[in-house]
């Protein structure tokens, strides 16, 4: 089993080839990917920060998905006083394409 670990905007993913999954909303933007660590079978490698040598392909999928319905509400006692808001954040839906070992010479 292959997978890797990898920082995507300041969030951290683990990450195999083909998986789609939701990253906080950078729009039609790039992904800016940076692999922290790498694990094929046995072998398993830590970056010093970032593992060299490996590229990550991404692709966006939908630029701006709408995340789940979250409601706020506020109350005090004895004022009447009550407010209900909502909330939905905003995500981007990518995909893993492959990722890719140069080796060093």
């Amino acid at each position: 089993m292959k997978y890797i670990v990898a920082k995507i905007n300041g969030s951290q993913y683990k990450l195999e080839e083909g998986q789609e999954l939701l990253i906080d909303y950078i729009g039609a933007n790039e992904p800016k990917a940076e692999v922290l660590l790498s694990v094929d079978g046995d072998t398993v490698t830590i970056g010093k920060p970032f593992v060299e040598g490996i590229s990550l392909g991404l692709k966006v999928l939908e630029p701006e998905v709408k995340g789940e319905k979250l409601y706020i509400y506020k109350f005090k006692a004895k004022s009447r006083y009550r407010r209900r808001t909502g909330f939905r954040s905003k995500h981007t839906k990518i995909a893993v394409e492959g990722i890719k070992e140069s080796k060093k010479k």
